[in-house]
C-alpha cells in the first residue's frame, strides 16, 4: 500500500552501567532493525541514568512528540530498577502489585522461591498491559504509547513477538547497502548530488576499515524498492566513472 502515514517512535536507554561504558547497548539496534521490518522508523535514541526525575522528564516529552516509545533496562529486582515505579508517576497512576503478573510469575517460580525481590517484579502502573516473557518469566509492560522492556538483550529480543499485533507500522523500511574501496572526501560531492536527486531516500556514508584497507559503506534506506533502484543505479554510475572499488554489495 502506498501513501502510508508515516510512523515514528523513540527508545530511552535507561541505566547507569550503560552511561558508565561497563554494560555496551546492542538493544537500540536490535530495536531499530525490527521496528523498521514492521515500518517504524526511529527518530531518536537516548541513553539517561538511573533518576526518576530524569526518567519522568524524558517519558514525558518523548511520549508526546512520537507514535511510539520504547525503554530499556530498570525493570529487575533490584533497588535500582525504578522504571515501573517512575512510569507511574509521569502517567499519574497508582504504582503497586499488579494482578496479572502477579499471578503469572507465582507460577513460573517453585514454591517458596517467589521472595519479595522477585514479587517487585510483579509491581507495575496501574493497569498496565503485560508483554509476556517466554526467557525469564518476568514481564514487560506498556501503558498507552509507551513500551517498557529489560535491558538484558537476550531477554528483550525473545519478548518482541509478544508486542508486533500492539503496534501499526508504516510501509517496512528496506536497507541496500554498497560497499566502496574509497573514502568519504572521494565520493562526497557526488553522493550529495545522488541525495538532490533522491530526496525520498536517505543516504548515509560510514567508513570501515577491514583487511588493512579504508572503504566506505553507502546505506540506501526507504520504503520503496524502486526508489532504492534509482538512486543505486545513479551510485555505480558515479562509482564506475571513478574506477572505484565495489567491494560487496548487498
Amino acid at each position: 500500500m502506498k501513501n502510508k502515514k508515516e510512523i515514528f517512535a523513540s527508545i530511552i536507554v535507561i541505566g547507569n552501567e550503560i552511561l558508565s561504558g561497563r554494560t555496551q547497548d546492542t538493544n537500540t539496534s536490535t530495536l531499530s532493525i525490527w521496528l523498521n521490518s514492521l515500518g517504524i522508523k526511529v527518530q531518536e535514541v537516548r541513553t539517561i541514568p538511573d533518576l526518576e526525575n530524569i526518567i519522568i522528564e524524558t517519558v514525558n516529552e518523548l511520549r508526546k512528540k512520537y507514535n511510539y516509545v520504547f525503554t530499556t533496562g530498570g525493570i529487575g529486582p533490584t533497588h535500582d530498577d525504578i522504571t515501573a515505579s517512575t512510569i507511574s508517576k509521569a502517567f499519574n497512576l497508582k504504582y503497586g502489585p499488579h494482578k496479572e503478573a502477579m499471578a503469572l510469575l507465582e507460577k513460573y517460580y517453585k514454591p517458596g522461591e517467589f521472595n519479595e525481590g522477585r514479587q517487585k517484579m510483579a509491581w507495575m502502573p496501574e493497569n498496565a498491559d503485560l508483554i509476556l516473557n517466554p526467557t525469564s518469566g518476568a514481564p514487560g509492560f506498556n501503558v498507552e504509547n509507551v513500551f517498557c522492556l529489560p535491558g538484558v538483550p537476550s531477554i528483550l529480543k525473545s519478548m518482541l513477538g509478544g508486542i508486533a499485533h500492539k503496534l501499526v507500522g508504516g510501509e517496512p523500511i528496506i536497507s541496500q547497502t554498497i560497499n566502496l574501496r574509497t573514502v568519504e572526501s572521494e565520493i562526497s560531492k557526488s553522493l550529495s548530488n545522488v541525495q538532490e536527486n533522491n530526496k525520498d531516500v536517505d543516504i548515509g556514508s560510514y567508513p570501515f576499515f577491514r583487511a588493512g584497507r579504508l572503504g566506505v559503506a553507502i546505506v540506501l534506506r526507504s520504503a520503496e524498492q524502486n526508489k532504492i533502484d534509482k538512486c543505486n543505479l545513479e551510485i555505480i554510475k558515479f562509482v564506475k566513472e571513478k574506477n572505484i572499488e565495489i567491494v560487496e554489495k548487498d
